[in-house]
């Protein structure tokens, strides 16, 4: 990726997870945890909101991009930062630097607006290790892509590319890998020539109509937790350690 110009960062708080930076108008949002494919602990998830809450209250920032350190993941899954993405009234933008798998294809699907790499990689693993997002992982995915499309990535925990990311909807543009950033900043910097009031109340519109399923997502993260203590959700954990298939069948 071409490097950013950092223009302020003196009032940005201290991340271990996490970069933040400024270039002009745009914030830039970067899980840096290259080796473990940018997954997220609840540490992570800590800071990046903490990291969003600042470009919230920053008036300078006019939008955020969300990607990933190294060329290898944009983010392979953990806890979730959903409420903040939604509510932020600025466009998060996801530039998808590699993989996008699990909680991480999540965070991408609710960002506003998705601009991936040709070399990115997109999908879901949950009912292959024994896990599930009831929530806006899965219903907000319909609405994006579809159902039949949804139910095929959940139900199949297949990979798909970018090409085909692009062609179902499911990412607004596809561009070299050592473009993706300044391409990203490059629609950034668009979004700041408008009204930011008239963004926040487009964003608020468009989230009004799927609003209802912040309560499924609540009531999935719940059974989530309790679904993981029973022997189906252990075996999942414990194959995915072991390299090996699980055999969810078993005790049922």
């Amino acid at each position: 990726m071409t490097p950013m110009t950092i223009t302020d960062t003196a009032s940005a708080p201290t991340f271990t997870d996490v970069l933040y930076a400024t270039d002009g108008p745009v914030a830039v949002v970067t899980i840096n945890r290259p080796e473990r494919m940018n997954a997220m602990t609840a540490h992570t998830v800590d800071e990046l909101i903490a990291a969003f809450n600042h470009a919230w209250a920053d008036p300078d920032v006019a939008a955020v991009i969300l990607t990933g350190a190294g060329d290898r993941a944009f983010c392979t899954g953990g806890d979730n930062l959903h409420r903040v993405i939604r509510d932020i009234p600025k466009p998060v933008i996801a530039a998808v630097n590699g993989y996008a798998i699990g909680g991480g294809h999540v965070l991408h699907v609710l960002c506003d607006l998705t601009i991936a790499a040709d070399t990115a990689q997109f999908g879901q693993v949950g009912p292959r290790v024994g896990s599930f997002d009831a929530g806006f992982g899965s219903t907000y995915l319909a609405r994006v892509v579809g159902e039949k499309r949804a139910r095929e990535i959940w139900y199949l925990c297949r990979r798909y590319d970018a090409v085909t990311a692009e062609r179902w909807g499911l990412v607004n543009a596809v561009v070299p890998a050592d473009r993706l950033l300044d391409e990203a900043k490059a629609w950034a910097a668009e979004i700041a020539g408008k009204s930011p009031t008239a963004i926040e109340f487009l964003k608020r519109s468009f989230n009004v109509d799927t609003e209802h399923q912040a309560g499924l997502a609540n009531m999935a993260s719940s059974a989530l937790a309790m679904y993981l203590k029973t022997a189906e959700g252990q075996e999942g954990a414990r194959a995915f350690a072991e390299k090996r298939t699980p055999d969810f069948r078993a005790g049922r």
